[in-house]
Formats: structure tokens, sequence, C-alpha cells
């Protein structure tokens, strides 16, 4: 600078990337006056939107991590749950395996006892129908052994008593020989 007011007083010719002395002066002064006003306003303004984004950002990044943190305590929590009711829902597939096991052993005695409630219906009913049978034949083979006994003899057999007597005493013979032969 001091060079250039050198040469201006010398007269010489300017060089055109040196101003001019009062231009420079001028162009100080108002540096000076930018700088001032940008120093004591603008830069405190800047600095306190600056900080206020700074804080602004940590207080994201704590929220962030206090919901991470938060959010990793839920999943623990759903895994516990899960764990539970995957314990609880095998207890009661155990359960429910071994109640199907103690009413199918249940259902089957059941099934035992009826079946052989119908084999002894059965079996009574088959000895009814036999002593039935057994005395509508007695009664049909007397009836015809007293009538061919008639027709040999040549006179009736009518006295019921006598025939019936005379019939149950030759079926009980017969009866005691199939035994015997037995």
């Amino acid at each position: 600078m001091i060079a250039n007011l050198v040469q201006l007083a010398a007269g010489e010719e300017q060089s055109p990337l040196v101003p001019p002395g009062p231009e420079l002066l001028v162009g100080t002064i108002a540096f000076a006056i930018v700088f001032f006003f940008l120093a004591k306003k603008l830069l405190p303004n800047i600095n306190r939107v600056l900080e206020e984004r700074r804080e602004a950002i940590e207080g994201g990044m704590e929220k962030a991590e206090a919901a991470q943190v938060e959010a990793q305590s839920v999943l623990e929590q759903y895994r516990a749950q899960l764990a539970e009711a995957r314990h609880e829902a095998a207890r009661l597939r155990q359960e429910a395996t071994e109640q199907g096991a103690a009413i199918i052993a249940e259902m089957r005695a059941e099934g035992q006892r009826q079946r052989e409630e119908i084999v002894a219906a059965g079996h009574a009913q088959i000895e009814a129908d036999r002593k039935a049978a057994a005395s509508a034949l007695r009664q049909d083979v007397g009836k015809l052994a007293t009538d061919l006994a008639g027709k040999l003899v040549g006179e009736s057999l009518e006295d019921h008593a006598r025939q019936s007597r005379v019939i149950d005493r030759f079926l009980d013979e017969l009866e005691e020989k199939a035994e015997a032969a037995r």
C-alpha cells in the first residue's frame, strides 16, 4: 500500500492490478464496516442457529438411541412372551395328547363292556329260544307220538296228564342217552 502511494506521488502510470489510493482507502473502510456488521450482528445469529441445530441433532440422536433401547427391550419382552406362548402350546398339546389317549382307552373299555353285554344278551336270547324251541318240539313230538300210538293201538289216548307224563319220560330218556353218548 505504501508502494502504491509512492507510485502515485511519483506520477507514474498506474498498474491495472493496483487500485488507486482513494479507492483502496474507501474499500478498506467499507470492508471494515461490513466486517464489523457481520462480526457483531450476523455472526452471533449464525452461531446461535448452528448451536440450535447441533443441539437438535444431538437431542434427536439421544431420542433415537433411547427409542432404540426401548425397541430392544420391547423386542426382548416379545421374544420372552413368544417363548412362553410356545411353552404353553407344547404343554397344551401334551395335555391334549394325554386326554386323547385316556378318552380312547375309556372308549375301548366301554366298547368292550358293551360287546360283552351284547354277547351275554345274545347267549341269553339263544338259550331262551332253545328252551322255547325244545318246549314246542316236546309238545309237537308228544302230540305226534300220541297220535301215532293211538293209531297203532287203535284207541284214543286223549288223557292229557298221562300223555304228558309219557312224553316227558320218553324225552328224558332220549336226553340221557344223548349225554351219555358224548
